[in-house]
């Protein structure tokens, strides 16, 4: 169990970042992993606490994503396996080495892009999430245009990874994100 709690992640985050769209994305993520532990039995503040923290280190450092986390974190108190987690996110498209293969690396992997697109599609209708369903949220996510910097490839290898059909991504994400749906 882990002493990294979702109010420790917000405080933390506040130190490093000060761009509206970046604590919008850490909520975003943060309800999805929410989303992800409840689909996968584990602790679900947990997740939502890595899944707010993710990005600590993005604002500060954009071209040198992942690679600062460490040095930010640890004197936070943060532990090496929280650390290892929040850089797997990054893997393949950064240059860091933590590889994700545990369910909440896997997840985090997976919905940090995913996010994106089920946010601007939120944005987008007048009913914002309420109803929102996988089908249409699929045809947003064909559509190469929309949401054209969330990289599609990521969230299908993240799928992939996780042994989930891209469509069970889609539902826990909107699932996650509905419930703080206040918070976008």
């Amino acid at each position: 169990m882990s002493d990294l709690t979702l109010e420790k992640s917000k405080e933390i985050l506040k130190k490093h970042t000060t761009e509206a769209h970046l604590f919008t994305h850490a909520a975003a993520v943060s309800a999805a992993m929410e989303a992800m532990a409840e689909y996968f039995g584990a602790d679900k503040e947990h997740w939502a606490a890595i899944g707010y923290l993710h990005d600590v280190d993005f604002e500060k450092f954009p071209d040198e994503h992942c690679q600062h986390v460490r040095e930010l974190l640890e004197p936070e108190g943060v532990s090496a396996e929280d650390i290892d987690t929040i850089i797997s996110h990054a893997y393949g498209l950064h240059p860091v080495g933590v590889k994700p293969t545990t369910d909440c690396q896997k997840s985090l992997y997976a919905v940090d892009e995913l996010t994106g697109i089920v946010h601007a599609y939120s944005l987008m209708r007048p009913e914002k999430f309420d109803g929102m369903s996988v089908k249409s949220l699929k045809k947003k996510f064909k559509d190469k245009r929309f949401a054209a910097k969330c990289n599609r490839e990521v969230i299908a290898q993240g799928a992939e990874n996780l042994n989930m059909p891209l469509d069970k991504l889609m539902e826990l994400c909107i699932r996650g994100m509905s419930a703080h749906a206040e918070e976008f």
